[in-house]
């Protein structure tokens, strides 16, 4: 029966009330996990503590590896609900939010209603697109929106070919294209564009393609995007080179970078993230003359999306999981052809196999969240609760040998703190990890830099002079500082400790800055 519009509608509401629960049950459950997560989020509770909503920072230094939309929302979600974990992975769950809304939407309109639900069920049962959308980096937000602008771009072209006003269509594509640049950088309209047209050119549509050619959607765009970037430009002169052409083009061009993987790691990861579904995948690659024809534009737009997003991320030689998450919804769009491919008929032994499949894929999921609650193996969480609760106003921290990034957040510390390491070390610049990521924020104010990346000799020279301070570091730092054996031990878990180091203490004192600290030791 079809469905009519205010009934549409309020089927849609529940829709989005469901998908929004399912997203966010267990989103609270584990601890954030270092280093992205405590990463991302300490940035978002620097904006909020200190103020400044323009300048992302990390331990007080402007750090600019992304844009600032995801530490917004997070900052405001914390502000508003309080900095817990939930509120932590607000960003990623609108973002996977609005993936899957925006491919039940457009695919119900363009393919029909089993059709949307078919691939609404099977992306949020994909453990991938689960758990990214409760892991607190810029990864799924950002596949969101760009998801979004490919389906309202994609809505808007048929709009058009079918004779129908296309024009709000496309600004709103363009909107979000725009808001996808402010989530993680230039793939936010790169994406889009290149799944757009090439789908369009490849099909020699090119009317259509004129048609979504907008100046008032690329004015939308720019006014969106373009603010935050010059306001940057005009205050860090050097902010166009380090983020346009380091963290984008060298970044996906040269090597250097963590976790080099090889070409085919992307098809690997969803082969492998895909295994329940395979058969339906197989049924829709040999569908023959199965499928019904006039869907042959949604399901074209649909291999070109995998394409393109699967090439575009395959060519560079650093490769994280997240960057694929964009691939999930067009996957999830040809299992669900696949699904109507193999038989037609709503409960048949070939679809309730299906529905067993992404039960399958929904309890991994689950397990998968219980698995890092139970056993956080790389918080801080434990330790900054000692911290909040034991350690005085005005009272300094200092970590050694490594930057807990989740540690401020938890502890809710007001101030940046001491990182004490040896900067002036040769390799510095070479290892793509907390230690280059403070340094190269560093750069942007020396002077700060100065007072918060301390070298062993000056901060021991300043610890003199101090009353008492909180120390963080890995439980073996007191082979490499021989007061820290002197200094009373708060709290240990799994190899990181806390040290309350009283400068009164005449054992303290003895034996205070006899050590140096070893030049490379990891942070969690």
């Amino acid at each position: 029966m079809t469905l009519l519009p205010s009934a549409k509608r309020r089927s849609t509401a529940a829709v989005t009330l469901a998908v929004g629960a399912w997203l966010t049950a267990l989103a609270w459950t584990r601890p954030l996990l270092l280093p992205d997560e405590g990463r991302y989020v300490g940035v978002a509770w620097e904006m909020l503590r200190s103020g400044d909503w323009l300048t992302p920072t990390l331990n007080g230094l402007p750090y600019f590896h992304k844009p600032p939309l995801f530490y917004w929302i997070t900052a405001v979600s914390m502000g508003v609900f309080g900095p817990g974990e939930w509120s932590a992975r607000l960003a990623p769950l609108i973002g996977s939010w609005l993936a899957a809304m925006a491919g039940f939407v457009f695919t119900r309109r363009w393919w029909g209603e089993r059709a949307a639900w078919l691939a609404l069920v099977s992306v949020l049962s994909m453990p991938l697109f689960y758990l990214g959308g409760q892991f607190a980096n810029t990864d799924m937000l950002v596949a969101g929106l760009i998801t979004a602008a490919i389906a309202m771009l994609a809505h808007a072209a048929l709009e058009f070919e079918a004779g129908l006003s296309h024009r709000r269509a496309v600004w709103l594509g363009y909107a979000l294209a725009g808001l996808a640049i402010l989530a993680k950088g230039l793939i936010g309209a790169v994406l889009p564009a290149l799944v757009i047209a090439g789908w369009l050119v490849g099909g020699r549509r090119w009317r259509t393609a004129r048609a979504l050619c907008s100046g008032i959607g690329a004015l939308m765009l720019l006014l969106i995007a373009a603010p935050w970037f010059l306001a940057m430009q005009a205050r860090f002169p050097q902010f166009v080179d380090y983020f346009f052409v380091v963290q984008h083009f060298k970044r996906y061009a040269t090597g250097g970078f963590n976790n080099v993987q090889p070409w085919w790691y992307y098809p690997a990861v969803l082969l492998v993230f895909s295994l329940p579904w395979l058969r339906w995948l197989g049924a829709q690659l040999g569908r023959g003359r199965q499928s019904a024809p006039e869907h042959d534009d949604v399901r074209h737009l649909a291999m070109w999306w995998l394409v393109v997003v699967v090439g575009f991320f395959s060519l560079p030689r650093s490769k994280l999981l997240g960057y694929v998450l964009p691939a999930l919804l067009p996957l999830a769009l040809l299992i669900a052809d696949g699904v109507q491919t193999t038989d037609v008929r709503v409960g048949t032994p070939w679809q309730r196999a299906w529905l067993w499949a992404c039960c399958v894929g929904a309890a991994i999921s689950v397990a998968a969240v219980a698995t890092f609650t139970l056993h956080p193996t790389r918080s801080t969480r434990e330790i900054a609760n000692v911290l909040r609760q034991k350690a005085a106003p005005g009272e300094p921290v200092v970590m050694i040998g490594g930057y807990w990034f989740d540690l401020p957040q938890y502890a809710h510390l007001r101030e940046p703190v001491t990182v004490v390491d040896d900067w002036s070390r040769s390799d510095v610049q070479h290892q793509d990890n907390w230690r280059k990521e403070l340094a190269d924020a560093g750069t942007f104010a020396p002077s700060l830099a100065a007072a918060r990346l301390v070298e062993p000799a000056v901060w021991c020279a300043g610890l003199a002079g101090v009353g008492s301070a909180w120390v963080v570091g890995h439980a073996s730092a007191t082979s490499r500082f021989d007061f820290l054996t002197s200094a009373a031990v708060v709290a240990q878990v799994r190899g990181t400790t806390l040290w309350r180091v009283d400068r009164a203490d005449p054992h303290v004192k003895s034996g205070l800055c006899e050590g140096t600290p070893s030049g490379d030791r990891p942070s969690k």
